[in-house]
């Protein structure tokens, strides 16, 4: 099958459109746009796949498509209409092309969550299933925004971690530089000074030294080494399970920042249970998706173990209690919630405790981390320095 780009006039409206379909030839794709009510003007073969050369979807591009769409349908327009025009209007071509893949599935007669499923790695389990929960419910609309809503929180909060993340990388790369010149420039000026004066170097000088001498030498192995290091690492964690179950359990131990994410996890449970159940998603299927939506193998492993205990017809929060890395807010509003009949929007509320502490935690985690990197850069620069003017002033003394 092969696409080609058209451009037609609706027979009912005179109104000229322009869009995609696949056909096995420009004469096929006529005879389909005709039968769609279409007075074919021009057609012409693409060249590219949705996903070639026009690039990848983004994040943002994912959440102004989906905002869109809520606010186009939510107008009453029809899904086809929605779809073309958020084609016509989008400005990214990788998102464009997909969009008008997902319009020729649509008037094919599937459903948007069937269209929608074509493209897993831009459209995930939460996504499909609040889409299929909404055509169902007929509530697309509000399903729509739900995840536009979501998507904005959980981008803006990881982009806060990242941010935090910035300051103490730049008191990291200045303590390297600080110590690299150290060793390059002045423990060589040292030991010269030292050779000199035929008087052996203090123990310290002389590990200073040793370590100076080897990185002058080697220093290309030490970066080919920490290249090679960097590309394993990161191999075995996007591409091994075991791996990335190691870098998943560090994130939730590593001091400060270990807090920090067991929130973030705990909050996305939480916030994607209720966007499931809110929209009519069975209890079992809703807290499945939200552990995968968790995106952490060691606590969807542990919330699993939730799973069997909901089968066997025991309710949610006690499913919940006392599961490691699950904090204790979440089946204590759960309960209230399964008592008074509003488990969503208690769950929402716990949501919120914790995305407003993680706000709060973010904001001050420079705070938090300043004096232990001023500490860590003290004590290496001190190390460097006492191996070097110390033994200066040492020869200065013995000299007068």
């Amino acid at each position: 099958m092969k696409r080609f780009k058209y451009k037609a006039k609706d027979k009912k409206t005179g109104k000229e459109i322009k869009g995609s379909i696949q056909a096995e030839n420009e004469r096929t794709a006529g005879h389909l746009l005709i039968d769609q009510g279409y007075i074919p003007l021009n057609i012409s073969e693409e060249g590219m796949g949705p996903l070639g050369k026009e690039g990848k979807v983004t994040t943002k591009d994912r959440i102004t498509f989906t905002r869109q769409m809520a606010t186009l349908i939510g107008a009453g327009l029809p899904l086809a209409t929605s779809l073309r025009t958020v084609a016509e209007q989008t400005q990214s071509k990788a998102m464009r092309a997909i969009v008008e893949e997902i319009l020729i599935s649509v008037e094919a007669g599937k459903t948007l969550h069937e269209s929608f499923a074509k493209y897993p790695d831009i459209f995930n389990g939460v996504y499909l299933s609040l889409i299929k929960a909404g055509e169902t419910s007929g509530t697309l609309d509000l399903a729509l925004k739900r995840l536009a809503d979501q998507e904005e929180k959980d981008s803006a909060m990881m982009s806060k971690i990242r941010g935090a993340l910035v300051y103490p990388a730049i008191i990291f790369v200045v303590i390297i530089a600080v110590l690299a010149f150290m060793m390059i420039m002045v423990v060589p000026q040292v030991k010269g000074l030292y050779e000199d004066m035929d008087k052996e170097l203090p123990g310290l000088t002389k590990f200073l030294v040793g370590l100076s001498d080897f990185f002058g030498q080697f220093w290309w192995a030490v970066i080919i080494l920490c290249v090679g290091l960097a590309v394993v690492a990161w191999y075995l964690v996007k591409k091994t399970p075991a791996g990335r179950k190691v870098a998943d359990g560090f994130k939730l131990h590593v001091p400060i920042f270990g807090a920090l994410f067991k929130k973030l996890y705990v909050s996305r449970f939480a916030r994607t249970a209720e966007m499931m159940l809110a929209t009519g998603v069975p209890m079992l299927d809703s807290v499945k998706i939200a552990i995968d939506a968790t995106n952490n193998t060691v606590v969807e492993e542990e919330y699993s173990k939730s799973l069997e205990i909901i089968k066997s017809g025991k309710p949610l929060s006690e499913s919940l209690r006392d599961r490691n890395y699950m904090l204790p807010l979440v089946p204590q509003m759960a309960s209230i919630g399964e008592e008074s009949g509003k488990i969503d929007e208690m769950l929402a509320k716990a949501a919120q405790v914790y995305e407003n502490e993680l706000d709060e935690q973010i904001n001050n985690i420079s705070t938090m981390i300043e004096p232990i990197l001023m500490v860590i850069m003290a004590g290496l620069i001190g190390v460097v320095v006492g191996g070097t003017l110390l033994p200066i002033y040492s020869l200065v003394n013995s000299v007068g």
